[in-house]
């Protein structure tokens, strides 16, 4: 085969894709045929060719969510394959390109399935709970004014390197989606780790941690058990150990409140 030949090679491939036309409806697995995918298609592209040939037809599309594709923004929540985000190290949907695949291949297409994010629409979920957590206490307050230095405050180069590290963390949902409790730790652990290696966020970090900890027992995430799936489903590779920081900081809240320096919800 030519070289030519060979770069206009396509694929054909099934996908067993959920379906659910709403919050309340009942939903069933659907099977379409994805036709003339190359494998510089990302996953999302197949998925566009996909609903174009629907819409062609006259049928409803496949609802997914997208933003960025570029792996920054976390929108592209897919159960791939039993695998969020499809299973590859360190990639999102969006960074998944169909070179992972080969023609005829069948590829099963879910929602994150957990309680705290009810289905909207066939692959679309609201996991506006993750913003709630952030909204109980995942910030700093601060006076609004001139933007201090960016050195008016020294921080170490290990604590540096330590937040960023949480930091990298995107709110996908994908450590939801993989923990058989439907927890959230991975993701408040992230932010919490953030915020407490720093001096900016030492002042507020009692309540801090108690609010985000009371949010996700209010919007239906489970524990922790440590079956440490939260950290082999995420795209950013987000330590196990930011969870264990999370609950130290839970920890030395409770202390404080309890020697009577300090006071928080849920004590």
């Amino acid at each position: 085969m030519s070289a030519h030949a060979e770069e206009h090679k396509t694929m054909t491939l099934t996908l067993i894709v959920w379906r659910q036309p709403g919050p309340n409806r009942p939903g069933r697995f659907e099977t379409y045929t994805a036709k003339n995918i190359t494998e510089h298609h990302s996953f999302l592209e197949m998925l566009d060719v996909v609903n174009e040939d629907l819409i062609k037809e006259g049928k409803d599309p496949i609802a997914f969510d997208h933003d960025c594709r570029e792996g920054i923004c976390g929108m592209c929540s897919l159960v791939i394959n039993g695998r969020p985000h499809g299973g590859q190290v360190r990639t999102t949907v969006c960074q998944l390109h169909m070179r992972k695949f080969k023609d005829g291949d069948a590829i099963y297409l879910e929602p994150w399935r957990a309680r705290a994010f009810p289905i909207l629409k066939d692959l679309v979920v609201d996991r506006g709970a993750l913003d709630k957590i952030i909204q109980a206490g995942g910030y700093t307050s601060c006076h609004t004014g001139g933007v201090p230095d960016a050195n008016a405050i020294p921080i170490s180069k290990p604590e540096a390197d330590y937040a960023m590290d949480a930091a990298q963390c995107i709110g996908c949902g994908a450590c939801v989606a993989a923990c058989p409790n439907g927890a959230a730790m991975l993701f408040a652990g992230a932010k919490v780790s953030q915020l407490a290696a720093l001096p900016q966020g030492q002042v507020e970090a009692p309540e801090r941690v108690a609010n985000m900890i009371q949010a996700m027992q209010e919007y239906g995430f489970g524990n922790c058990t440590n079956h440490y799936e939260c950290q082999a489903a995420c795209p950013k590779d987000i330590d196990v150990r930011f969870i264990a920081r999370l609950n130290r900081e839970f920890l030395k809240a409770v202390f404080r409140a309890k020697s009577g320096s300090h006071t928080f919800v849920g004590d």
